[in-house]
């Protein structure tokens, strides 16, 4: 099975994609999606979906799993995260894959075993449940990476369609 995680944002977006093959995962590829700072919104926002579509069609994820948007003390940032949700959404389903959503918690007890683990032991973690050699960076696609985890974690030992 393939996952492709998201950790959505405008400036950035991190993306991951990890392969379950039995028991073993593997990291296929990841990075992010930057956006130059001065583009409008919507420009924006067009080039985190085109990005995101071409690899959806690329690699032909079942499953394209991120985090449920926490609503913090910046209402602002929420929304900016909220619209790159929902472009990432969009790209998912355009290109035929399911989206799952996972709180926060349950992405760091998946990788970390601890629903309150720190960024830096849930990129510590995905490096070992990965192999690789070293913590992916940057931050935003170690985090894309954990939710792809997350997902094969809960849905290990079933069938997942979403096509």
């Amino acid at each position: 099975m393939l996952v492709m995680g998201v950790d959505p944002g405008t400036a950035r977006t991190g993306y991951g994609l990890v392969r379950s093959v039995g028991s073993r995962l593997d990291a296929v590829t990841h990075g992010v999606v930057e956006t130059p700072a001065g583009l409008p919104t919507a420009e924006r926002l067009s080039i985190i979906y085109r990005n995101l579509l071409a690899l959806v069609e690329e690699y032909r994820p079942q499953v394209v799993a991120m985090e449920q948007v926490f609503f913090g003390r910046n209402a602002r940032s929420a929304m900016a995260v909220g619209q790159a949700r929902g472009v990432a959404m969009l790209a998912a389903a355009a290109g035929g894959a399911r989206v799952v959503e996972y709180a926060p918690f349950e992405v760091k007890q998946a990788v970390a075993g601890y629903g309150a683990a720190d960024k830096a032991q849930v990129q510590f973690m995905v490096r070992a449940l990965l192999g690789m050699r070293e913590v992916p960076a940057p931050a935003d696609a170690a985090d894309a990476l954990a939710a792809a985890i997350c997902c094969l974690h809960r849905w290990q030992g079933e069938e997942v369609t979403g096509r």
